[in-house]
């Protein structure tokens, strides 16, 4: 695959690091308007793939997108301390129209994925600026906030987060959705192999993930500034699914028509995810308080839709 990435920052360039490291991209080129950072990041990056796979990673400019399979935008101003996603939507949204005009004209036939912040509405906006099909256009989502959930719960009943199916939908914050009902390992409700496992889940236990998962984000910036290995280990886990055509069901933010009775959103469910970008989205079974709570997610980003 050739992937181009639009921002070479922390997230941008950790995540074409992962890319080098996990093989999924041969060809990795890192646009920054700091030319000297994009420089300087592709040079530290291929130093790493004599460890790794004989990947290709260079700064270039949009001129290199020619052919690219996929574009992921990390551009964007920085998310502040204490600052919401939401915050940064006005900021955003002018940088995202010149890099949307000048990626389609070098690279007309890629799939755009968004990871840029808010990544719902900085999705929305990448649909409606660039006029793609909506299967080509769509965002990381709550993929990062689907692992913190599945890491959390693996270590609360001590088993490996790869063999726990558990999501969180809607909107990439304040407003996610933790799916309880449906999570399970092994064919086997978590609720109930909890009780084999003797690690029960209580109230205190489901708040403090709930916490953990919803927050994560906040503690991260508050730490160290930035928020960008997890996002990055995300982004390259969308781009294999991309480039393998596999069928794999991650949890993007795509277009919907109607959620939950609100028109017109880009929010995460789970999408079956192949060369052709989104190919299908699955509406899962729900309870009626995680309806109303995924409507509720579906409200707050409708509310920040300004065209």
């Amino acid at each position: 695959m050739k992937i181009g990435i639009i921002g070479a920052g922390n997230v941008g360039s950790a995540t074409a690091f992962a890319l080098v490291l996990r093989g999924v991209a041969r060809e990795v080129i890192l646009i920054d308007k700091d030319e000297k950072k994009a420089i300087a990041e592709a040079l530290d990056i291929s130093h790493a793939t004599t460890f790794a796979y004989a990947s290709v990673v260079r700064a270039g400019t949009y001129a290199d997108l020619t052919c690219a399979d996929v574009v992921i935008i990390c551009a964007g101003a920085n998310q502040k301390p204490g600052e919401t996603r939401i915050a940064l939507m006005e900021r955003n949204v002018e940088i995202l129209k010149s890099v949307i005009s000048q990626t389609l004209y070098y690279a007309p036939e890629t799939i755009i994925l968004v990871a840029s912040n808010p990544v719902d509405i900085m999705t929305y906006y990448t649909l409606k600026i660039s006029e793609l099909p909506h299967n080509r256009v769509f965002g990381s989502g709550t993929i990062l906030d689907t692992s913190r959930f599945r890491t959390l719960l693996g270590e609360h009943l001590k088993i490996s987060s790869k063999s726990i199916h558990a999501n969180v939908l809607g909107e990439h914050g304040d407003s996610e959705v933790l799916i309880w009902s449906n999570a399970d390992a092994g064919t086997v409700a978590l609720e109930t192999l909890s009780i084999e496992l003797n690690r029960k889940f209580n109230f205190e236990t489901k708040a403090t993930i709930d916490d953990n998962v919803r927050n994560a984000a906040y503690k991260i910036i508050e730490g160290k500034g930035a928020t960008f290995y997890g996002i990055a280990g995300g982004l390259t886990r969308i781009c294999q699914a991309i480039g393998t055509n596999e069928n794999a069901i991650l949890t993007v933010s795509s277009l919907h028509q109607d959620i939950e009775g609100i028109k017109d959103v880009c929010l995460s469910l789970p999408s079956i995810i192949n060369q052709n970008g989104v190919e299908k989205v699955i509406y899962p079974k729900l309870t009626p308080e995680e309806h109303i709570l995924l409507k509720a997610s579906a409200e707050k980003l409708k509310d920040y839709m300004l065209f």
